[in-house]
């Protein structure tokens, strides 16, 4: 066996044994010996696409879905400086990767040869551990070398602080396997399994533990963090941000003391009691001044809306849950942070507070959905409450960014049942397809049912990659809904809406039919005008388009109706 295949196939083998579920491969020469071991081992579901930046947004989906780490792979040169945007997510958002860069061996590198970048530490500060694996050789103590790195990486990525890790793999050739399997022998699976036992050119076994163990068996102890007891205020507030943490003990906390609970959409927790309409209360002058908190409790990572922001800047004592060393503290409000909280002894739900925070919301949810009920044809606030209203038990929501998860956390009611995640590291328009896909593709490998993906146009324009799927990829059952004002809507909210230019600088009108989109990777299309027509056509099954048309002025007045009405309301 040649170092590079052994390289490959003692990895792969290892990473499997600790875990590893699903990999992506984006083709290319250098990272063939790696391509290869992943499309041979028998607990590896293997994914190929063409677009680096594609596979790596799916990858992070598959590993934000599945909650574990997903394997990332690409060939050396400009191929590994696409995987960077996605890395950057898995970093802000706590994603786990294993992010496998294939390279020339160090002979070639700093000589002009091809396809030739410095790969070293090329994700900076953004990857939890950083390796340069070393061209393999065969030499006594490389399979314990090989082993022992998996798991460490294997560790790293999902360790206290989930997120990417990077091995720099350099493959000298041959980076193929010296000799082709005969006729009769075992499927590609089992001859991979079975070159590691038997081959006699390297000094020392590459075989792992016996009974397929890990190399290191790492034991984790749930470690209950001590929850830290809240003082005993009347004018409480719990505030729950993007994240992938339980949301019980907040909904329980909110019961306990009558503080309402205000809760992103991709916080999972607009359940129960959470109070839905509380970006407009917020928004409202006078709800807002007559409402300012004594205590502000906050998890995850709020910041999707500038109401939000302002009023935890006003808090008298904000304090947020997290670790020491990585907290969410976006305006600098925090006065203390801890690892876990717990309701004041002998608190009172039925407060006045309470009272007239409920009281607000029913107002608001009342003027809200009389605006967006008031029309048949669908608007993009009325799509994001109905859909998410629509979707069943057991589904999978993805919000793109910029408007889609914006109108959701304006429009969308509290229920349960469901899960809603979108890219809210970083925020980025690129690799939502993608991320949408792999999402889907992990929620069903696991049980779950239909997901859907609510998108703007530039989004779907920005990763149209990511609908192309090979003949023999697996497929998701995934509904994409796409918005399409024809341009940068969010900007039409904006301050930059008044500016000369607009248009052209901010707008970006591209004249581009979602049909043409979906046709280009023959997929099924929808188009859909009315509101009653939403349950027919999120049915079907496989990876499906639908496409809203809208208006970006019309949407934008609609926002500012909607935030007058809530006004009106409140003032009655």
């Amino acid at each position: 066996m040649n170092p590079s295949t052994a390289l490959a196939r003692v990895l792969v083998d290892e990473l499997a044994r600790c875990g590893l579920a699903e990999a992506v491969v984006a083709p290319g020469s250098r990272s063939t010996p790696l391509a290869l071991a992943l499309a041979a081992h028998p607990d590896v579901r293997l994914h190929v696409r063409i677009d680096e930046r594609s596979a790596a947004f799916l990858a992070l989906g598959l590993a934000r879905a599945q909650r574990s780490p997903a394997a990332l792979v690409c060939t050396s040169g400009t191929a590994a400086a696409n995987f960077h945007p996605a890395v950057l997510e898995a970093d802000e958002s706590g994603v786990p990767l294993l992010v496998l860069t294939a390279d020339r061996p160090p002979e070639l590198r700093g000589t002009g040869a091809n396809q030739t970048v410095d790969q070293i530490g090329l994700f900076g500060s953004a990857v939890r551990m950083f390796t340069e694996v070393g061209a393999p050789a065969p030499v006594p103590g490389m399979a314990a070398y090989w082993r022992s790195l998996a798991c460490r990486a294997w560790a790293a990525a999902g360790a206290d602080r989930p997120g990417p890790v990077h091995l720099n793999l350099a493959f000298r050739d041959p980076l193929v396997p010296d000799v082709e399997a005969a006729p009769g022998a075992p499927a590609s699976a089992d001859r991979a399994a079975h070159a590691l036992k038997s081959d006699s050119e390297w000094p020392e076994t590459l075989e792992g533990r016996a009974s397929g163990r890990p190399w290191i068996a790492q034991q984790t102890r749930p470690c209950e963090p001590v929850p830290v007891e809240l003082p005993a205020v009347e004018r409480g507030v719990v505030v729950c941000g993007d994240g992938d943490y339980d949301p019980i003990p907040y909904l329980a906390l909110a019961a306990q003391t009558g503080w309402p609970l205000l809760a992103e959409p991709t916080s999972n927790a607009r359940r129960g009691e959470a109070v839905s309409a509380y970006r407009h209360l917020l928004a409202s002058p006078r709800f807002a001044a007559e409402h300012d908190p004594e205590l502000v409790v906050s998890v995850g990572r709020p910041g999707l809306s500038r109401q939000l922001l302002a009023y935890l800047a006003r808090a008298e004592r904000h304090v947020v849950v997290g670790a020491p060393r990585c907290f969410a503290d976006p305006v600098r409000s925090a006065t203390d942070v801890v690892p876990a909280v717990a309701a004041p002894s002998g608190g009172a739900p039925d407060t006045a507070w309470a009272a007239s925070w409920q009281a607000a919301e029913r107002l608001a949810r009342a003027a809200i959905d009389k605006v967006l009920d008031a029309e048949e044809a669908l608007s993009e606030v009325r799509l994001a409450r109905d859909l998410a209203a629509h979707a069943p038990n057991g589904s999978l929501l993805f919000a793109g960014s910029s408007m889609p998860i914006r109108d959701l956390d304006a429009a969308m009611g509290a229920r349960c049942g469901g899960r809603i995640i979108g890219n809210r590291g970083v925020s980025g328009i690129d690799g939502t397809v993608s991320t949408a896909v792999g999402a889907a593709l992990a929620h069903q490998q696991a049980g779950g049912g239909g997901a859907y993906a609510l998108l703007g146009d530039l989004a779907m324009l920005h990763d149209q990659n990511g609908l192309v799927l090979g003949p023999g990829e697996p497929r998701p059952d995934l509904a994409a809904v796409v918005v399409n004002n024809d341009g940068g809507g969010i900007f039409s909210g904006l301050e930059q809406a008044g500016h000369p230019g607009f248009e052209r600088l901010f707008g970006t009108p591209h004249g581009v039919s979602m049909e043409r989109v979906a046709q280009m990777a023959d997929l099924p299309y929808t188009r859909l005008e009315w509101a009653s027509d939403l349950p027919k056509a999120l049915l079907g099954e496989g990876l499906r388009v639908v496409e809203v048309c809208t208006g970006r002025a019309d949407s934008a007045a609609l926002r500012r109706t909607l935030q007058q009405a809530v006004d009106a309301a409140l003032e009655d």
